[in-house]
């Protein structure tokens, strides 16, 4: 299995102390937190892309380049690229550079959105939007193939078979679609062969499981090889238990009940956060020994290729931070792939049998 973080770099207040890191100090932070990644050996490490003010990254590509730079093995993909609100071409031509600076290590991750600014900033609309997703990532997925491409659509002008350039180290760049459990998306991506991200960030991971089974589906209906599958959630680690909990807990709330006024949600109690965080909960918060038990036991329910967890909901301190990924890559990790290890060696010796 593979194991990464994402990030979608937080400028929101500290709820500790009230002050707001600046975007350039929150990006000169995560530069350091994915070089800690690649020197611990984690596997892949995404940047989100968002357009309001609590957020640093609006153009993942340009972070991940500056990353690349200061990294040498660990995968590098953006999370997400709102590609409905975006030119698939310059989104193309940005990750295949991303890809030669990087020498082979860039991917896509390609979603609608959970966020709805980037459509009037970039003069779309709402109402075209399952549309505008469908068609900007069949020519994402045309320009991945082929260097000259012929396509038409409504929301972009034609292309009659002009050279898209550079073309990217990788053939074919990956592709993967991220969805929050919308049974449309979840065929869409089986039916192309696409990996999936699988966002789970809230409710019990199990009633999850049959997104990825119709996923595999999906792919088998249509001659298409099984493709693997990522659970992205939240998460933190620390020391103790009750350390990550209390810790993550206070910036959670601020981000979640933040989201949960524009969106009508109740606010969040501790009674819930710490619901979250047990077993059968959503979120990966606790002792490293914690976090390996919920994978394991999520990785007998999905039967995923990856994990990927995102640290920074709210605004923690940054060797906070640091300290997690420390524990993820040191304690978490190894642990999570000598278990994955020994279970496919003794599946693969009963099948034997």
């Amino acid at each position: 299995m593979e194991l990464g973080i994402y990030t979608f770099a937080e400028t929101t207040p500290d709820p500790r102390t009230g002050r707001t890191v600046s975007p350039q100090q929150r990006l000169a932070d995560l530069l350091e937190e994915i070089a800690l990644a690649d020197e611990l050996g984690l596997d892949v490490f995404g940047v989100g892309e968002h357009h309001r003010p609590e957020f640093a990254v609006s153009a993942p590509a340009v972070v991940l380049a500056a990353a690349a730079a200061r990294t040498q093995r660990i995968r590098l993909t953006s999370a997400v690229s709102v590609l409905s609100s975006d030119d698939p071409v310059r989104v193309f031509q940005d990750f295949a550079t991303l890809d030669l600076l990087s020498g082979g290590r860039a991917e896509i991750m390609a979603g609608r959105g959970s966020f709805i600014e980037s459509f009037p900033l970039f003069g779309y609309d709402l109402h075209d939007y399952d549309e505008l997703f469908s068609a900007k990532l069949e020519l994402l997925l045309a320009l991945r193939d082929s260097e000259h491409v012929h396509w038409a659509g409504r929301h972009r002008p034609a292309l009659d078979g002009q050279g898209v350039y550079p073309r990217p180290a990788q053939d074919p760049l990956p592709v993967w679609v991220a969805v929050g459990g919308t049974p449309q998306s979840v065929v869409r991506a089986g039916a192309l062969g696409l990996p999936m991200a699988l966002a789970i960030i809230g409710g019990q991971p199990e009633r999850f499981a049959p997104f990825a089974e119709l996923h595999r589906r999906a792919a088998a209906e249509y001659g298409r090889e099984t493709p693997a599958l990522s659970i992205n959630s939240h998460g933190f680690v620390a020391d103790t238990s009750q350390a990550a909990a209390d810790e993550a807990f206070v910036a959670h709330k601020v981000v979640m009940d933040k989201i949960g006024r524009e969106r009508g949600w109740p606010p969040m109690t501790r009674a819930q956060f710490d619901a979250s965080t047990e077993l059968h909960g959503a979120n990966f918060v606790g002792s490293p020994q914690q976090v390996i038990e919920k994978i394991l036991f999520q990785h007998e329910i999905f039967g995923h290729q990856r994990f990927m967890v995102q640290f920074s909901v709210g605004t923690l301190p940054h060797a906070s931070i640091m300290r997690s990924i420390e524990l993820y890559g040191t304690e978490v990790a190894p642990a999570v792939r000598r278990e994955i290890e020994r279970r496919e060696a003794a599946a693969s010796a009963s099948a034997a049998a």
